[in-house]
């Protein structure tokens, strides 16, 4: 059993009403991390979510923190979550480099997995920015300096070209369609495990005495339609086994 720390994978939409002279507005929280949780625990990993909004107070920011924790899984949450937490942003005073433990963290022995998203890699508009952090060089791969999301509407299958690798859980056979990634390039000494669109999908390596690794869609809608995520049972292989992989 691994413990995993998942952060992200939730927030909240604002949606305006306009009816004639009228408007008001309405608000939800959604979460997108069942799939992911359910498939982790169903392994037998103990999973710990710490939502977007609670980032930037309460991610982990020492090596004393993290050392909680046998796997951090980063999903559509940006750099400036992790970098501004509450005392830094709000109050202009000093506080954790939350980046640079993580990054030690994971050089002594730690698993980080990169999960897609319009917040994760470079992500929408360079919004997600971690070209630009100390995490950058942790990662399998190279991000790009401008937006990297990849829209795939009428969806395309991923190439899966190490499946013998236990990263990849052992599965088998023809993956359903996705509808979109964060292009990415390998980087030298990394192992690309899985393609799509011809850019990595699946990526995996070694980071000092910790290992890294990238999932390049998501793990939720709307890049992972529900034949992906909650109808495959490929997709719980895939997962559990680079949580497994990063945790040795």
């Amino acid at each position: 059993m691994s413990r995993v720390l998942i952060a992200g994978e939730s927030w909240i939409s604002q949606s305006t009403h306009i009816k004639g002279v009228d408007s008001f507005t309405t608000s939800a929280y959604v979460t997108g991390v069942e799939p992911l949780r359910r498939a982790l625990e169903g392994r037998g990993h103990e999973v710990t979510h710490l939502p977007a909004h609670l980032v930037p107070g309460e991610f982990p920011g020492d090596a004393e923190a993290l050392a909680r924790y046998d796997v951090v899984i980063l999903s559509d949450i940006g750099a400036n979550s992790l970098q501004l937490s509450p005392e830094v942003f709000e109050r202009g005073t000093p506080g954790a480099d939350r980046i640079g433990a993580l990054r030690g963290w994971v050089g002594d022995g730690g698993g980080l997995l990169m999960v897609g998203g319009y917040l994760s890699f470079t992500g929408f508009e360079g919004k997600a920015a971690y070209r630009n952090t100390a995490l950058h060089e942790v990662l399998p791969v190279e991000l790009l300096p401008e937006d990297d999301r990849v829209e795939l509407p009428a969806g395309g299958r991923a190439s899966a070209v190490g499946t013998g690798h236990p990263a990849l859980g052992g599965v088998t056979g023809e993956w359903p369609p996705l509808l979109g990634y964060n292009r990415v390039r390998s980087r030298p000494g990394a192992e690309v495990l899985a393609t799509l669109g011809g850019d990595p999908l699946v990526a995996v390596a070694e980071y000092g005495a910790g290992r890294s690794a990238v999932f390049t869609s998501d793990c939720s809608p709307h890049w992972a339609p529900a034949a992906f995520c909650e109808q495959w049972d490929g997709y719980a292989r895939i997962f559990g086994g680079l949580v497994e992989w990063l945790s040795r």
